[in-house]
């Protein structure tokens, strides 16, 4: 018997594999490392470069079982923002698969989340089950975006004033879109994070802690 396609489904799954983020983003950001600016000062992480400003911590989340870092968290403007790279296929993207199974994620944790467009396109409004806080029903707000570039796709969690205050979701847009995301010639799997590193020091050693950046 001959397989039926379904047109709709079709569809659907080639919107999934479409590339998401600003029209833009190769002069805007966030950047490919063959797009950035190579004289700015830039404070190297491994899969990420940080454009340093006033104001902004830097911090490293480690994996306990492997020590690797897995995450690099932005103190910035009253807020937070959590960024990870990974790799990516050439011509499709994975943010619009990634965004679903966020939101199936949450909602599996009592949570809710709300689809927007924001100014790398479209964006979760998330309202999580804040645990251990002490007060029954209490919840976090966060912003789930998404990029997808050459090979390698950008995740962004925002949490802080820049979830509901203009002024400060600007500066952290902007921080977002300062990144630039260093990938790098080794095959890679498709979702697999592209590595990261503690940042060295001017003494050679690696650096610890919450650093000014």
């Amino acid at each position: 018997m001959d397989e039926i396609q379904n047109p709709a489904l079709d569809g659907q799954d080639e919107q999934n594999q479409a590339k998401s983020g600003p029209a833009d983003r190769e002069t805007t950001g966030p950047f490919d490392e063959a797009e950035a600016n190579a004289v700015r000062p830039y404070v190297n992480l491994g899969g990420v470069k940080i454009l340093p400003r006033e104001g902004l911590q830097l911090r490293l989340e480690v994996e306990e079982s492997t020590q690797r870092v897995v995450a690099v968290g932005l103190d910035y403007a009253r807020s937070t923002l959590q960024v990870q790279p990974f790799a990516a296929p050439r011509s499709t993207g994975l943010w619009h698969e990634i965004r679903h199974q966020i939101a199936d994620q949450i909602a599996k944790q009592g949570g809710t989340t709300k689809l927007s467009v924001g100014p790398f396109g479209p964006e979760l409004l998330a309202e999580i089950p804040a645990a251990g806080q002490g007060q029954p029903g209490a919840k976090r707000l966060a912003r789930f975006v998404g990029v997808d570039g050459p090979r390698w796709f950008l995740r962004g969690v925002i949490a802080g004033d820049a979830v509901t205050d203009p002024d400060a979701a600007a500066r952290i847009e902007d921080l977002f879109r300062s990144i630039v995301v260093v990938r790098g010639t080794t095959p890679m799997p498709p979702r697999d994070l592209i590595p990261l590193s503690v940042p060295q020091s001017s003494t050679g050693g690696a650096s610890s802690g919450p650093l000014e950046v």
